[in-house]
């Protein structure tokens, strides 16, 4: 027993330097993690009416629509791994760059209209309403193309950071406004269950991400670990980089002369895929669009005809908020060993248990149910 225990000393004290090392790429991550769901939240309103949601009305209720979400994200992912393995890169980027423009305009939507909403304060009203549309139509589909023009010139770390945050607050508004939290809890748990497989058993989750990372792609974060460090120069093999990377000359080698021990290749920043923000931000925003609105109105940023939120449903979006940030931080006590980690099932977990205590504590068990049909 006494040596089980040194062990996880060892272990533990090994995990607690390793996070003290990487302290400050690690709070970068949790701070682009919030960042991307709070602007979610502060534009949920702009999309919260029945013809934003992808499914209308009674879609949000449908557990069939969620399955049929699992399996685009499958269909997806077989299809990126076998283009990468064809060598159709080109395919790639084209097919993955139009999803993050599309995420993009949604996004930068809203903070065009308020744009707009300040150049007819200032003049008095006198702009007219016409006007007023092709201006939010033309800088929305302006600024997303530039920034997508600027991330295909220079893919640098901070450029993929602020359109990956940007996407992913995109992505969560929109599907968060899609479906009930029940739903949404039934896609995280399914959505965990196959991250878990996918990075740990069949391990193409990894190969997937290598191939995100080597096309300079924004469906990940990155926090580098040093003032230093260029995305530019990233190598495509980071997440599969398991093995101690050493060469041995043939020759030179032989039974009589020992092989130097090798070192692993170090990661210079730390990688989350957008999904990994993505699932948590989504029952943050569901819960502030469908759960009852009980208390008084806390957020009315944008008036009518939007509606507000209200104090019980924003209490519960922040506690999911709150438990997701646990789970990352439980997370990130496995990243700190230097292995790749399935994401989704602490930060789903974490999330989906913060909207449950807060749920119970502002709302009440009961009003944490929704009715729900499968077809």
């Amino acid at each position: 027993m006494k040596v089980v225990g040194d062990m996880a000393d060892g272990d533990f004290a090994e995990v607690l330097d390793a996070i003290r090392q990487q302290w400050i790429s690690m709070t970068g991550m949790a701070a682009m993690f919030t960042t991307s769901i709070l602007i979610g939240v502060f534009i949920q309103p702009i999309y919260n009416f029945d013809e934003a949601r992808a499914f209308g009305e009674e879609g949000a209720s449908k557990a069939s629509n969620i399955f049929l979400e699992l399996a685009m994200i499958l269909l997806f992912t077989i299809a990126i791994i076998w283009l990468a393995r064809k060598g159709l890169e080109f395919i790639i980027k084209g097919i993955v760059f139009f999803a993050l423009w599309f995420s993009l305009f949604y996004a930068i939507q809203p903070f065009v209209v308020l744009l707009a909403a300040l150049i007819d304060f200032a003049s008095g009203g006198g702009v007219s309403n016409d006007s007023l549309f092709v201006f939010v139509l033309v800088g929305a589909v302006g600024t997303s193309t530039a920034l997508m023009y600027i991330l295909h010139r220079y893919p640098e770390w901070y450029v993929v950071n602020t359109v990956g945050v940007l996407v992913g607050a995109g992505v969560i508004t929109l599907i968060g406004v899609a479906f009930v939290p029940v739903l949404i809890i039934l896609f995280m748990v399914m959505a965990a269950i196959y991250d878990h497989w996918a990075v740990n058993k069949s391990k193409h989750m990894l190969e997937l991400a290598d191939t995100m990372i080597g096309l300079k792609l924004p469906v990940l974060l990155v926090a580098p670990k040093q003032s230093g460090y260029t995305f530019l120069d990233q190598e495509g093999d980071v997440m599969r980089r398991d093995e101690p990377a050493i060469e041995v000359d043939r020759v030179a080698s032989t039974i009589d002369e020992p092989i130097p021990e090798a070192k692993p290749k170090r990661r210079d920043a730390l990688f989350m895929g957008l999904g990994d923000v993505i699932f948590p931000g989504m029952l943050v925003i569901s819960s502030i669009t469908f759960l009852p609105d009980t208390g008084p109105v806390v957020f009315d940023f944008w008036g009518d005809p939007t509606l507000p939120v209200h104090l019980g449903p924003m209490l519960v979006g922040m506690g999911t908020l709150v438990g997701g940030l646990v789970g990352y931080m439980a997370l990130m006590t496995q990243v700190a060993r230097g292995k790749p980690q399935a994401g989704l099932p602490l930060l789903n977990g974490g999330s989906i248990l913060g909207y449950l205590v807060s749920g119970t504590i502002a709302l009440g068990i009961d009003q944490l149910w929704q009715d729900i049909t499968f077809l």
